[in-house]
């Protein structure tokens, strides 16, 4: 008798299929994977629509991985990038992107390697999943999960919804992390692992905006910099990130590009303090600044210093410089100081802004934290605590930086997890399975 015939409540029929958990990134790709090797899948989403995040990301535009090796792409992610070896490697971005092109969604590659849709509409990647769900004979349903079903072993044979109770051969668990809420990543993935025997290592926002120290940045709010060059040092001076792009003053401090990369190298806020530095003509070293300072003074040598400085600054930008300076702002040019104007300089190259801490999780682009992964089969996905069970996606304790390497994340232990629950299946029928 197998094990699936074994099991208390439940006929072979029943047990002969698979229940996803969340219809995201990872969700979504687990589904086809499983179905693709034989199972039967049911997608459970709590949302009216499967692939809501996707909607949101890279602008709207859904930067889907990045053109680079599946050993690259572990150089981007900081946390725990052994784990994914097995997964990215199986599933590295060459495949992804070969992948959707089959979807018949053609793709296009930017700056850093950042592969976008061609028509630059997130929406394209969603449907193209969402018709290959239908074409597959994927099963849909809304429905909150509430919990799992588990037999007297504590395997898991199921999860029970708000609508009512599915019992399955196994379940992929891809319910996302706790960013962006409003998506339906509301953490409730944690929970249910925790429930049966998981660890959690407590959920923290990367790829987040920054809150700053005093009231500059919000004197600056809605002025965006582009192509600055940033320093991020800690207490002890030390370097964690320097980049150049383009970044965002707020009402609370600083977002943009560039601070949602920088923020996800800020790791240890409860130990450090950090600060930014802002090197705001980067093209431009402090000898040649101080000429382009020197050549426009003389050219007004008579005008005030703040109507000089619009030639150098966004207007928003020059009563925070001169109050930083401590020059008088209606100060003729002619009248500025060599030690002045060197204080000038290095606000212009150092322009600093103290951070308070990152901004509530529920803003961040992913999450940091969740599912331990040594609780976890590098492999299939398949949970050490509960057999039956298999986990995907930002639920797990992995993130990376920007440029598309969160999203390969997704597909690639998406794919592993569908996998992983289809041979389950086949190997307690005393099948072979199937790899991919």
């Amino acid at each position: 008798m197998s094990r699936l015939s074994r099991r208390r409540g439940h006929n072979v029929a029943q047990l002969k299929n698979i229940v996803v958990v969340g219809g995201g990134a990872a969700g979504m790709m687990a589904a086809l994977t499983a179905r693709e090797l034989g199972a039967d899948v049911c997608l459970l989403e709590r949302n009216p629509k499967v692939g809501r995040k996707l909607y949101i990301t890279g602008k709207g535009r859904c930067n889907l991985t990045n053109d680079c090796t599946a050993a690259q792409v572990l150089e981007h992610v900081p946390r725990n990038p052994k784990f994914l070896m097995s997964s990215v490697t199986r599933f590295p971005p060459e495949q992804v992107k070969a992948y959707f092109r089959a979807l018949g969604v053609p793709l296009k590659t930017e700056r850093g390697g950042r592969v976008f849709p061609e028509s630059d509409k997130a929406a394209d990647i969603v449907d193209a999943l969402f018709l290959a769900l239908r074409r597959a004979g994927v099963t849909s349903q809304e429905d909150r999960v509430v919990s799992f079903l588990t037999d007297e072993d504590g395997q898991v044979t199921g999860v029970k919804g708000e609508r009512g109770s599915y019992p399955a051969g196994a379940v992929i668990l891809a319910t996302g992390g706790a960013s962006y809420p409003g998506t339906g990543s509301t953490g409730d993935g944690y929970a249910f692992a925790a429930s049966v025997g998981h660890t959690i290592l407590p959920p923290k926002p990367s790829l987040v905006p920054l809150e700053a120290v005093g009231k500059d940045c919000a004197n600056m709010q809605g002025l965006s910099l582009r192509n600055v060059a940033i320093k991020v040092r800690d207490e002890r001076k030390k370097v964690v990130y320097a980049e150049q792009g383009e970044l965002l003053f707020t009402h609370f401090g600083l977002s943009g590009p560039l601070i949602l990369s920088a923020s996800a190298h800020m790791r240890e806020f409860e130990k450090r303090k950090y600060h930014i530095l802002i090197d705001l003509k980067p093209a431009l070293d402090e000898e040649k600044l101080d000429q382009r300072l020197l050549r426009d003074f003389g050219e007004s040598p008579n005008r005030a210093l703040h109507n000089v400085l619009e030639g150098l600054l966004p207007r928003l930008m020059i009563p925070v410089m001169i109050e930083r300076s401590g020059i008088v702002g209606d100060t003729p040019v002619n009248a500025v100081t060599r030690g002045e104007r060197r204080r000038l300089l290095e606000l212009l190259k150092n322009f600093w802004v103290d951070i308070a801490g990152p901004r509530p999780i529920a803003e961040a682009i992913v999450t940091s934290g969740g599912v331990k992964v040594s609780e976890v089969d590098p492999h299939t996905m398949a949970s050490k605590k509960a057999a039956g069970l298999f986990l995907a996606g930002e639920l797990l304790d992995v993130d990376a930086y920007t440029g598309g390497y969160n999203l390969q994340i997704a597909w690639s232990t998406g794919r592993a997890a569908g996998a992983g629950a289809a041979q389950f299946l086949q190997d307690g029928e005393g099948a072979n399975g199937h790899g991919f």
